[in-house]
C-alpha cells in the first residue's frame, strides 16, 4: 500500500477540487485545449527540472514509496502526476474564486445563492 500512497494522494486532491467545476461553474474541464495550453509549459519545464535535479542527485525517490514505473529520462511516474494534477486543482481553485468575486465573469450562478436570489427576486401574487 506504500507504494500506492502518493497516486492516492493526487487522486485525492482531484476528488476534492473536482466538484468545484459545476458548483462555481470553473468550465475547467469543459476546456481541454485550454487546458493543455496552461499544462503544457509548466510541465515540460518541471519535467526537464527533474531530470537534471535527478541525474546531479539533487534528490532521488525511495524506492518503498513510489510504484515502480518509471518514464523516460528517469522520472517516476508519480512526478508527471504531481505536475498534472497540483496545477489542475490550482486552476480549479482560481477559476471558482474568480467567478465568485467578479460576477460579470461567471458562467452559472453557483448552487449556494439560491437564497439570494429568492431574497432579490419580487413577490408574486
Amino acid at each position: 500500500m506504500d507504494r500506492f500512497q502518493y497516486l492516492l494522494l493526487m487522486g485525492g486532491c482531484l476528488a476534492i477540487t473536482l466538484p468545484l467545476e459545476w458548483a462555481f461553474g470553473a468550465r475547467v474541464w469543459r476546456r481541454p485545449r485550454r487546458l493543455l495550453r496552461a499544462l503544457l509549459p509548466a510541465v515540460a519545464v518541471f519535467y526537464v527540472w527533474d531530470v537534471v535535479a535527478i541525474g546531479r542527485s539533487h534528490w532521488w525517490f525511495d524506492p518503498d514509496y513510489v510504484t515502480g514505473v518509471v518514464l523516460p529520462l528517469g522520472v517516476p511516474l508519480e512526478e508527471l502526476v504531481f505536475f498534472l494534477v497540483i496545477p489542475v486543482c490550482a486552476l480549479l481553485s482560481f477559476e471558482s474564486c474568480a467567478n465568485l468575486i467578479e460576477p460579470g465573469r461567471r458562467s452559472r450562478i453557483p448552487w449556494w445563492s439560491w437564497w439570494e436570489r429568492r431574497r432579490a427576486a419580487p413577490e408574486r401574487v
